[in-house]
Order: structure tokens, then sequence, then C-alpha cells
């Protein structure tokens, strides 16, 4: 069983910054990817931010030029520097992890608890 932390939210104004952080931990043998996702009120959850084992990096257009994601493999962490933060951007921000607890095993889809990010006017 692989277990997500998330830490790094928070009150900030607009145009201000905000650094995420998410570790994994338990029974892990290989992450597959690392990823953010958000959920604003009355909207559904949408993805932010993913980062591969290789490496390569996605980004939704609302956050491109703004949202930086990084990885730490040592650690098991992956982060999310956020940059000119709007209004729009407040929401619950969740971790996700793709990751195998042994060879054998299937990769599974783990989730973060969510940590609460407002940005004011």
């Amino acid at each position: 069983q692989v277990q997500l932390v998330e830490s790094g939210g928070g009150l900030v104004q607009a145009g201000g910054s905000l650094r995420l952080s998410c570790t994994a931990s338990g029974t892990i043998f290989r992450i597959d990817a690392m990823g953010w996702y958000r959920q604003a009120p009355g909207k559904q959850r949408e993805l932010v931010a993913t980062i591969a084992s290789g490496g390569s990096t996605h980004y939704a257009d609302s956050v491109k030029g703004r949202f930086t994601i990084s990885r730490d493999n040592a650690k098991n962490t992956v982060y999310l520097q956020m940059n000119s933060l709007k209004p729009e951007d407040t929401a619950v921000y969740y971790c996700n992890c793709i990751a195998k607890s042994g060879f054998f095993t299937p990769a599974h889809d783990y989730w973060g608890q969510g940590t609460q990010v407002t940005v004011s006017s």
C-alpha cells in the first residue's frame, strides 16, 4: 500500500507564490508517474500537471507558464511550484501517484488527502 502526504497549501494574495509538496511512502516498488489535480467549488476535478518517470511533463492550459512540476526520485516526492497565482486557482489540490507495490503487481492509482489553496484578490 502506498500513502501520499501533501503539504504547502495556504492563503496567498493574487500574484504570489506557493510550493506544494507530496511524498509517497509505504511499500513502493516503482513509481511510474506523479501529478497534481485540483477541484474548485462547483467544478469537476481537473488535471493540473503530471510528470512521468522518464521526466516528460504535461500542464493544463490554464497554468502553463505559471506552474512548474518537478520531482525528487530519491525522496519519492513531487513538487508543484505555483507562481503568479490568480483567484481562479483557488481549489483543493490533490496529489496523484501511479505506482507498483511489487514486481508482479499491477500499477495502481493513489491519491493524497488534498490541500487547500486559496488566492485572494
